[in-house]
This record gives structure tokens, C-alpha cells and sequence, in this order.
């Protein structure tokens, strides 16, 4: 199902997203289930201009199809579609919502703080989130590793790239990532059917979907790249 499909454009990017439902950004443990393999040299890095396409759609490809985009396999990128995240949050969180996650002692305190930094200040630039919530050489500790954590577990997304602006207004070098949690970003279309299914039924319908798109790729595989 997973064809030998070809990015010369954001459509054709977005059109991916929302074929097969799942899109990481980067190559991975199973072949051929990127942008990176799938994507033309030139839309991937332009050597003579310095601008890479593909990093560039990201905005824009969040904001026109309401998408997930986060660390959600390996702790590499990915785009999920609307309709697959509700599946995916169900399955990672486990049928907990984050405060019930923490009150049974699912999750640590710093956890906590982070995910509830990101709830009041959504959507935030990772750098204002390392301000507000003192994340320095001599503050708090572990900042990538709880918000990629967060990403993992699906409590939070990055919901758009934004970019600087220098004194006259104007953008300039790379997108900044800014987070939100998928309450937030996709409101009650989330809220209402994340937890809809049981953990375990969403898992059957993730793995039957992964199966259907490498027919060839061996099932323990695709077990532990959903874990």
C-alpha cells in the first residue's frame, strides 16, 4: 500500500499525509517510510540558495491539514493525520488523560511541570517554554528529553513552526518549533474521540493499518516501531 510515491511539492507532501496517515520526516527502521526517501534532491536542499523545502513546509503543511506533527517513533519527526492521532494518543497514553497518568505515579513531577507549562502558555516556542520554565545552566534540568517524552505519549504536538523577525520585521533563519497539547490544537474533535475506544483496540487498528502499508515488512518489526 505504501507506494513509490514521489515529493516534488508541498501538495504532494500534503496529499501523503493524508493517503497513508503516517509520514516521518526522516529515514528510520523501516525502509523507505520517510520524506527524506520519498522527496526530490531539490525540493530536500537547495546547495546554491541554502533553503531546504521540506523544512519550510512545515507550517504550513501542519496548518492546512490540522495534522499531529511531533516525535512520535525512534524520537524522529512525524506527520500523523487527524483521523490516525486519535488512535495513536489512545494507544501511547493508555487511556489516561495526563493528571491521571501522574496520579497513579505514571509520571514524574518534572513531567509535570513541563506538560503544565505548555497547557497554560499554548502555543509556545520552545524557547520561551526554557524561559518560563527556568530550563539553564543552573536551573531545571532535562528539558529534550521530557518534551520528547510528552511527544512520545502523545500529551503534546508541535503545532506550527514560526520564525524570528530581526528590528525591521522581518523573518529570519530557521522555523522555530511552537507546542501545544492536542486538546489545544485540535479542540473538541480531539477531546471527544481519544479516548472513544478501548488502548487495546486502537492498537489492533494501528497494527492492521501498519501491516496493510508494508505488506513485506516482518510484524515484530512493526510491533516495535509502535511501542
Amino acid at each position: 500500500m505504501f507506494e513509490d510515491f514521489i515529493i516534488n511539492s508541498k501538495e504532494d507532501l500534503i496529499d501523503a499525509v493524508n493517503r497513508y496517515g503516517f509520514l516521518p520526516f526522516f529515514a528510520n527502521s523501516i525502509e523507505g517510510f520517510s520524506i527524506e526517501e520519498h522527496i526530490t534532491p531539490e525540493c530536500w536542499w537547495h546547495s546554491d540558495t541554502g533553503v531546504w523545502s521540506a523544512w519550510e513546509w512545515k507550517g504550513p503543511v501542519i496548518r492546512e491539514t490540522g495534522c499531529a506533527y511531533g516525535k512520535f517513533f525512534e524520537k524522529k519527526a512525524c506527520y500523523v493525520s487527524p483521523e490516525w492521532f486519535f488512535e495513536l494518543a489512545n494507544y501511547r497514553r493508555d487511556g489516561y488523560d495526563f493528571d491521571a497518568r501522574y496520579d497513579d505515579g505514571l509520571a514524574s513531577r518534572r513531567d509535570k511541570l513541563l506538560y503544565e507549562l505548555i497547557e497554560r502558555s499554548s502555543p509556545v516556542t520552545s524557547k520561551r517554554l526554557k524561559q518560563l520554565g527556568n530550563y539553564k545552566k543552573g536551573g531545571n534540568k532535562g528539558f529534550d528529553t521530557i518534551i520528547t517524552r510528552l511527544q512520545s505519549q502523545c500529551y503534546v504536538v508541535i503545532s506550527d513552526f514560526v520564525y524570528m523577525k530581526n528590528k525591521r520585521g522581518e523573518p529570519y533563519g530557521w522555523g522555530v518549533a511552537e507546542y501545544s497539547t492536542p486538546e489545544l490544537w485540535m479542540g473538541e474533535r480531539f477531546a471527544e474521540r481519544v479516548y472513544d475506544k478501548t488502548p487495546e483496540e486502537s492498537y489492533g487498528r494501528l497494527l492492521e493499518h501498519f501491516a496493510a502499508l508494508f505488506p513485506n515488512e516482518d510484524l515484530g518489526k512493526l510491533k516495535r516501531f509502535l511501542r
